[in-house]
């Protein structure tokens, strides 16, 4: 009996010891699964941090989602001319239906810039840059764009109005230059400075040896396009390239290489006839612009705080073929023109100390060869087309700086202008620059 009983404690113990290891098996499954619900619930934190912090490492500390960085940029200058500003003019070349003139007479506003800037999430970024005129007669955009930042392998697309990337300083806002104004060369190839409406693609190589390649498509809403074609496509087109690098610690450098061809139609200019009578004429053609740009940079040791020089150049070179109307108000005569004309200018800035700088800027225009059907043909004469006779301009211009912050800048200036035909302009420029609130880092 007392066996039986004992058979009997044992297998109940037996049962009682395989249902507590079902239990833990199942206590073990249950968890195996809370840990994999962890585990995915980890991996969307990470990537949404990730996410995250791509956005705030490109975005400046000043910025944040809901608070984007806006800043204010005020310029006044005194201007001192021997030559009337209001009859400035590059004898030689086509007008650009820009305003190229050096500035006013005595005490002025000038263009005050207003600048929105953000990320909207971790793929786009945004910039608005307004420019109001110191008559307060209009508010223009200036550049509006979004950018992208999310994409990989160095690629980003730009969509808006944006300063066309062809040439170096074309890229610059003006509170940034060097010098007051624009060299001579943008004056007359790029109606002063070019920004379009349109499309950028560009890619930045992944190498030690800095290198990009890019292309635009834009409406060609200004000069050398010309007035606006209401067409479907692209009404310009920019192809460009940069290369650069270090040579040591103390020196950096970059070249770049850009062609804008565009197909002006009627874009007119102002003339007088032979008789002194104001005419109007226009182009209809192809227009095929080559620039070659150039930047060299020094700072011992890589530290610009002291002691640091900057010298840039650019060459433009621009061919231009189609037809000429002559007075297209009245006796609309039209020929033939081709035309082949080049420029360039030299500059360098030296930091002597900190927060002072002195520069020297050498302009030079060649206009080349312009052959015009209608003088050619006999039907009229080179007197009557006297902005197109052969000239080429140049230009000194010296300065001095005082920085006291990377927000202000005052700044004198001299030149002796030699874009009148025969007629040199000595120009003293006075001007202040502040920036108030964030503002971007500059280009190199």
């Amino acid at each position: 009996m007392h066996r039986n009983m004992l058979c009997a404690v044992a297998l109940a113990m037996a049962m009682t010891s395989a249902q507590a290891q079902d239990s833990v098996r199942e206590e073990i499954k249950q968890l195996q699964q809370r840990l994999q619900q962890l585990e995915k619930r980890l991996e969307q934190t990470e990537s949404t941090a990730t996410q995250a912090a791509v956005q705030a490492s490109s975005r400046p500390q000043t910025e944040s989602a809901l608070n984007p960085g806006v800043s204010v940029i005020l310029n006044g200058v005194y201007g001192n001319f021997s030559r009337d500003p209001s009859t400035y003019r590059l004898n030689g070349f086509v007008p650009t239906m820009g305003d190229v003139a050096a500035g006013r007479r005595g005490l002025s506003l000038g263009e005050s810039e207003l600048a929105f800037m953000s990320n909207i999430d971790h793929m786009f970024r945004g910039t608005l840059v307004a420019s109001i005129s110191p008559d307060n007669s209009s508010i223009d955009v200036e550049e509006g764009y979004i950018q992208t930042i999310g994409l990989s392998n160095g690629f980003t697309i730009k969509a808006g109005r944006f300063f066309s990337a062809v040439g170096y300083q074309n890229q610059v806002h003006a509170h940034a230059w060097d010098f007051a104004d624009t060299p001579l060369a943008m004056k007359v190839f790029l109606g002063n400075q070019l920004n379009e409406d349109g499309i950028q693609f560009k890619w930045v190589a992944p190498t030690d040896l800095y290198f990009d390649i890019g292309v635009e498509f834009g409406r060609g809403r200004q000069f050398p396009s010309g007035v606006d074609r209401n067409k479907n496509g692209f009404g310009s087109t920019d192809l460009f390239t940069h290369l650069g690098g270090d040579l040591g610690q103390s020196i950096a450098w970059q070249t770049g290489i850009s062609h804008l061809w565009t197909s002006p139609k009627d874009r007119a200019y102002a003339d007088v006839d032979s008789t002194g009578t104001g005419v109007v004429n226009s182009f209809t053609g192809k227009s095929r612009l080559w620039v070659l740009d150039g930047v060299l940079k020094w700072a011992p040791n890589g530290n610009p705080t002291y002691n640091n020089f900057k010298l840039q150049g650019e060459y433009f070179r621009r061919k231009e073929n189609g037809d000429l109307t002559f007075d297209t108000a009245s006796r609309a005569l039209t020929d033939g023109l081709i035309s082949r004309q080049s420029g360039w200018y030299l500059q360098g800035v030296y930091q002597f100390l900190p927060q002072w700088r002195v520069g020297y800027r050498y302009d030079r225009l060649d206009s080349g060869t312009t052959n015009i059907g209608l003088v050619d043909s006999g039907a009229l004469s080179a007197a009557d087309f006297p902005i197109l006779g052969g000239y080429n301009p140049k230009r000194n211009t010296v300065m001095v700086d005082w920085n006291p912050s990377e927000f202000s800048r005052i700044r004198l200036q001299f030149a002796r202008d030699y874009s009148r035909l025969n007629q040199p302009d000595d120009q003293i420029l006075l001007q202040y620059i502040v920036s108030l609130g964030a503002h971007g880092a500059h280009r190199f």
